[in-house]
């Protein structure tokens, strides 16, 4: 067998290997993606946060203190309640299947005993709602419209965490702070006043962090760039 020569042996050095890797060029600067690692992911933690905001609504953990068609409404189910029996919106089954669990938790936390399904509307005093005056909710139309959306929200954010639960939620501060600034509506009994309480933060805390943010999608868009820089010898040559 013959002896390979200088160009033979060249040319070998210069193929490309069997993995397929091709060899930088001199000088030349190449940018790669990063790699988004795995762990506590933005999904991930949007998917704990709505659980835990689920819980915060549908339990029935007081929020705020607010008057409603119903008396006093605490939370924002009790305010999505009154509106829905006075306005026979849904059926009154659908209704107490909200109200169901937060009872539940009540009663048990009070007198260990389960709440009786045809006694839930006595429980919460939307028996006499349809007779109650709209006046109460037109007054806060923050309030009301932030416990539709956080109701929504929750129940929706089970499947697909998103902004609604951080919307409803800012509303009902919102109605709170004017109501606190403006002293509108003026109401004398201090009894029917409106009142926050701490639990709001945990709230809006859980709904800021369900917003979902698809980092591995922005990453994926960013193409890599490659910049290279012509070696001074090799422009010397193109120039003889």
């Amino acid at each position: 067998m013959a002896p390979q020569t200088r160009r033979e042996r060249l040319a070998g050095e210069a193929r490309p290997s069997s993995s397929g890797l091709t060899p930088a060029k001199p000088g030349a600067v190449e940018v790669q993606r990063r790699r988004v690692g795995s762990g506590w992911t933005s999904r991930r933690i949007s998917i704990y946060a709505s659980r835990v905001y689920f819980l915060l609504i549908m339990l029935q953990i007081p929020l705020f203190r607010v008057p409603c068609r119903a008396g006093t409404c605490t939370t924002p189910i009790q305010v999505t309640s009154s509106q829905l029996v006075s306005n026979d919106i849904f059926p009154a089954a659908v209704v107490k299947a909200m109200l169901y669990p937060g009872a539940t938790v009540s009663s048990l936390t009070k007198s260990k005993t389960f709440p009786s399904w045809n006694d839930l509307f006595d429980m919460y005093n939307l028996t006499e709602a349809k007779n109650a005056s709209a006046v109460v909710d037109l007054q806060r139309l923050e309030i009301l419209a932030g416990s539709y959306f956080c109701v929504a929200g929750a129940l929706i954010g089970i499947i697909n965490p998103g902004r609604m639960t951080l919307f409803g939620t800012l509303l009902i501060i919102w109605g709170m702070v004017k109501e606190a600034l403006f002293g509108k509506p003026v109401n004398s009994d201090l009894t029917q006043s409106t009142h926050v309480y701490p639990t709001i933060l945990i709230a809006l805390i859980c709904a800021f962090m369900s917003i979902t943010y698809n980092v591995k999608k922005t990453a994926r868009s960013s193409t890599p760039v490659s910049i290279a820089k012509p070696l001074i010898s090799s422009a010397k040559s193109k120039l003889k």
